[in-house]
């Protein structure tokens, strides 16, 4: 189970949202933090459901009505959690890639044509795939390009030198 959480100024940062914004969809209490006690200090901790919400919030959810933002945040807190198998965002329980799901979706499969190759999810899953990856894009570095740092195969034998 991934318990990673983040404070309202990480949550911003990921999320791409001025950090007032983050404080004021707490205050109206869109999203409800975890509070961690540490002496007479309280920190508000951030789930990555809720840091997805911000990130939502940051795409233009926030034109939505607010009973509208807050179905959609309460769906993404009780949506089934997704799982980080060796580097790799996995739907909990399977194998199944969420960038695969969502790679799919945007090359024009149909859910119905997911779901009948991938039996073990469900069309909520499949049709949150998207936002999942756009709130948490893949980092580290790019591909390998085997091509990089050869010298060129040369087209024609070379000539013979001149000697004079």
């Amino acid at each position: 189970m991934d318990t990673t959480e983040y404070t309202p100024a990480q949550a911003s940062a990921v999320a791409n949202l001025p950090l007032p914004a983050v404080h004021k969809l707490i205050e109206r209490r869109l999203i409800r933090p975890r509070r961690l006690r540490t002496g007479r200090s309280v920190q508000r901790m951030l789930s990555r459901g809720q840091v997805l919400y911000l990130r939502l919030e940051a795409e233009g959810v926030r034109l939505l009505p607010l009973a509208s933002r807050r179905a959609i945040a309460k769906q993404i807190e009780s949506s089934p959690e997704i799982d980080a198998v060796r580097g790799a965002p996995v739907y909990r329980g399977t194998r199944i890639p969420v960038d695969l799901i969502a790679d799919m979706l945007s090359q024009g499969a149909t859910p119905e044509e997911i779901l009948a190759g991938y039996p073990a999810l469900d069309r909520e899953k499949v049709e949150l795939a998207p936002l999942y990856v756009q709130a948490f894009p893949r980092r580290g570095r790019p591909a390998l390009r085997p091509w990089a740092k050869r010298k060129p195969i040369r087209a024609t034998r070379p000539g013979r030198a001149f000697v004079g």
